[in-house]
């Protein structure tokens, strides 16, 4: 066995601290990453369960619910959303929900198990009018005892304050995909608008939750990339959502080449590695994993899931088959 000598005189509980603070310090090259996601699938999947267990609990699941609050009608032209306004996909603009709704249905998330209550609204940001009507509606849940969380778009200064005061616990804002594939997938926002969101969240002493889509024609190189920004930032998001693409008609992604589901569970291997302590969540497109490919990614360090019968505007598996899945593996909930 190898003895680091850093740590050799040191008792096991204060060579632990010293390990975290090293892992929390380390700058992930994409050249690293890259190598990461080449090793052989099962020590890589050795690696990452290792990591895992040194951080979490293994059999532990924390589960969240996402809804759109405004749906539809959105700016941008991002390649996988049908929220977009310039696509035809179907989805009908929807004015922002009441605050009961919005109760209602957290409410009946909490009911199912879910600890934590996710808001999402399709703008390129929000009005203050918009925050208004939001921050109502984190103070609600909150006092429902549930973790708050909300994806809003781009946030103005001063925006991120407001709903930290009304007791957000976390904001979701992804990074997609590698600063050198996103001009492919995006071009109405640059990637230095989403990190000055991610940067204004931090501010305010909010939570981050921050992550991508793989699937949308990316290069493993680009998954490597998309892995670096994230482990790189400091710190690392609390939260990283590994999202699958839902290619919907009428999208630019549609059609895309399918990733391979091995694929998809490096990344998230990969997430698990180089951002020990975040929670990993096993997000989009878990309704077209088989039970199999979602119990590999619980293996490779996903500890979190989207919970419930619709993510936004598209499908989610519904919660009693997740409750199965969750037993059949000896799962719990957090």
């Amino acid at each position: 066995m190898r003895i680091n000598p850093l740590t050799s005189n040191l008792t096991n509980e204060q060579a632990n601290h010293v390990a975290d603070k090293a892992s929390e310090s380390i700058r992930w090259s994409v050249s690293q990453i890259q190598a990461l996601l080449d090793t052989p699938f099962n020590d890589l999947m050795y690696r990452a369960q290792q990591t895992h267990r040194q951080h979490h609990d293994p059999n532990a699941v924390q589960l969240s619910t996402l809804i759109s609050v405004k749906t539809g009608g959105c700016p941008e032209d991002c390649g996988y959303c049908p929220q977009a306004a310039r696509y035809h996909t179907g989805v009908e603009n929807q004015d922002m929900l009441s605050l009961d709704e919005v109760v209602s249905a957290a409410t009946a998330a909490k009911q199912k198990g879910a600890s934590r209550f996710c808001m999402g609204a399709a703008w390129r940001g929000p009005k203050q009018r918009d925050i208004d009507k939001v921050t109502e509606m984190v103070s609600a849940v909150k006092a429902l005892d549930m973790e708050t969380c909300a994806t809003l778009g781009m946030l103005k200064p001063g925006q991120a304050q407001q709903l930290g005061e009304a007791g957000l616990d976390y904001y979701n804002h992804n990074l997609d995909t590698a600063p050198e594939f996103y001009d492919e997938v995006i071009t109405t926002r640059h990637y230095e608008d989403r990190l000055n969101t991610l940067q204004e969240v931090r501010g305010a002493g909010i939570n981050v939750c921050c992550g991508g889509i793989v699937g949308m024609g990316e290069t493993r190189l680009s998954r490597a990339g998309l892995i670096a920004q994230l482990a790189n930032l400091d710190p690392y998001p609390e939260s990283v959502p590994i999202n699958h693409l839902v290619q919907v008609e009428g999208t630019p992604l549609y059609g895309t080449a399918a990733l391979d589901p091995l694929e998809f569970v490096r990344t998230i291997a990969a997430a698990r590695i180089t951002m020990p302590k975040a929670m990993v969540r096993l997000s989009a497109g878990r309704q077209e994993m088989s039970e199999a490919v979602q119990a590999l990614c619980f293996l490779a360090g996903a500890n979190s899931i989207f919970y419930g019968d619709k993510l936004l505007t598209t499908g989610n598996p519904e919660a009693e088959h997740d409750k199965a899945l969750l037993d059949k593996l000896g799962l719990h909930s957090l």
